[in-house]
């Protein structure tokens, strides 16, 4: 029978080697699970809007016209970065705010407008055209925060 003896230093350089080599992997690894407490950060969510007109004419010549928000309802979550865009495509310009906020704002025709926005508090918040305000309803378009 012969026996191995396996000096103390050798023995300790491989564990410290092995130690090295599991701390080098769990640092440099990718991270596929999320091991800070809370939630995760949300991307920000891209959403395109458009300003929309409709006309006609009546066989009276009375002209009618609509505008409206297109789409005219959008839905976030609550806590979301949302980035909204207004893109000017009929009307040469919108005054608008959203109800229930400090936000507001001009889209002008052939123009982009953007919108960063965080809404901390459930519920529907109407985007208010204040240029378009006539009888055949206002130019209103709804975020609902769920």
């Amino acid at each position: 029978m012969h026996f191995v003896f396996i000096k103390k230093k050798w023995l300790l350089l491989c564990f410290l080697l092995i130690v090295i080599g599991f701390s080098a992997w769990y640092y440099l690894a990718p991270k596929s699970i999320q091991t800070v407490a809370g939630e995760k950060p949300k991307e920000t969510i891209n959403i395109d809007m458009v300003t929309a007109e409709y006309k006609t004419k009546l066989d009276n010549g009375t002209e009618l016209e609509a505008y409206r928000w297109d789409p005219g309802t959008i839905v976030v979550e609550k806590n979301q970065k949302v980035n909204i865009k207004i893109h000017g495509i009929n009307g040469m310009e919108h005054q608008f705010h959203i109800e229930g906020t400090n936000i507001s704002g001009v889209v002008k025709k052939g123009k982009t407008t953007e919108l960063p926005l965080v809404f901390k508090k459930e519920g529907v918040y109407k985007l208010i055209c204040d240029t378009h305000n006539q009888k055949f309803g206002p130019m209103i378009g709804y975020i609902v925060v769920d």
